[in-house]
């Protein structure tokens, strides 16, 4: 009995084995794109930015929590500007300073040209006495000299009065780059993102390049898949593809062809068989429109999983249309969002 069960037992196993193996042959249905398609697995992803400060100073406020949605020119956060608004007042005071040795300078060269004026007039004089017989040459002699002292008097008070405009200048510069100092004390978002972590608190006193928050950008939103060297070649930059995340499997989101690798990610030994060469992967990057991710800000969210599909150029470069049964369904846009007030909250 032990005998004959154990042989009824292994044919059983047998038949069940081969049933199985005949369902995932010839009923269960295929996994793979339709023709003229290929995907990859992925998550989206953005850029992270770092804003830091570019001084060394203390931490005055942080206007935002983690979580929180930002814009471009929306304040982050403040440094104090205590002892800049100090130098502030010291580079101004300097300014009005250099200024008012500049309305001395040109002071002098009025004075300096009325010098010179007059004694060029003198000159004149003493020459048409001279030639008459009333000055003597000694008194000639030195009216010259006195001229020429009287020119030189001039070219000297000029250069002061060049020497003082360039003072202003000097100082005008040093208050410039004090109102820099206070401008890059207000940190501001450059573009569109949301806080991930808040990395200071009011207070603290950072150095030059100390990270305050780090901002997940949203400028940039995209997908990263591998795809194998025989469609890999076939995908090209700027062409169509659709992104279908896990969370929401019946709707697919537009995006285009951004980054194709010019070389293999993942490289076998050097003697390469037909199968090895399968296994030559590409990193392909799809980025979502910059004016759908702005229409949908807040619905946006980074490291959420999904398939990013592509379609594959024929050796005419021509490529098949979305067809109406790819699964997961293609769409256009993304789900309008729902108003808050139809829920009754």
């Amino acid at each position: 009995m032990s005998r004959k069960f154990s042989i009824i037992l292994v044919f059983v196993v047998l038949a069940a084995f081969l049933g199985y193996a005949g369902w995932k042959v010839l009923l269960e249905p295929s996994d793979l794109p339709p023709e003229g398609f290929a995907r990859g697995n992925g998550r989206i992803e953005a850029d992270l930015v770092d804003i830091s400060t570019r001084l060394a100073g203390r931490v005055s406020e942080i206007t935002v929590r983690e979580g929180d949605l930002v814009q471009p020119g929306d304040v982050l956060a403040v440094m104090d500007t205590t002892e800049l608004q100090s130098q502030r007042l010291r580079a101004q005071a300097a300014v009005a300073s250099a200024q008012a040795a500049v309305t001395v300078a040109q002071a002098g060269v009025t004075q300096a040209e009325a010098t010179l004026a007059l004694s060029q007039s003198e000159l004149a004089r003493a020459e048409t006495l001279n030639e008459r017989g009333v000055v003597s040459g000694e008194d000639l002699d030195i009216r010259r000299t006195e001229t020429r002292l009287a020119e030189a008097g001039l070219v000297a008070a000029e250069a002061s009065a060049v020497a003082q405009e360039r003072a202003v200048d000097a100082e005008t510069a040093a208050l410039g780059e004090i109102d820099a100092r206070i401008a890059d004390s207000t940190l501001y978002a450059t573009q569109a993102g949301r806080v991930l972590y808040r990395l200071a608190q009011p207070g603290e006193v950072l150095g030059s390049g100390g990270r305050v928050l780090t901002l997940v950008s949203l400028g940039d939103v995209y997908m990263e898949f591998f795809l194998p060297a025989s469609a890999a070649p076939r995908v090209q930059l700027g062409d169509e593809a659709r992104i279908v995340v896990d969370v929401m499997p019946d709707v697919s989101v537009p995006a285009i062809v951004s980054f194709v690798a010019p070389q293999a990610q993942f490289t076998p030994r050097q003697v390469e068989t037909e199968e090895e060469r399968e296994s030559l992967m590409f990193r392909i990057r799809v980025r979502i429109p910059q004016e759908l991710v702005a229409e949908r800000l807040a619905q946006v969210k980074t490291g959420v999983r999904g398939v990013a599909w592509v379609r594959l150029a024929g050796t005419d470069g021509s490529v098949p249309d979305w067809p109406e049964g790819l699964t997961p369904p293609v769409a256009t846009v993304l789900p309008a969002p729902q108003d808050d007030a139809a829920g009754g909250n």
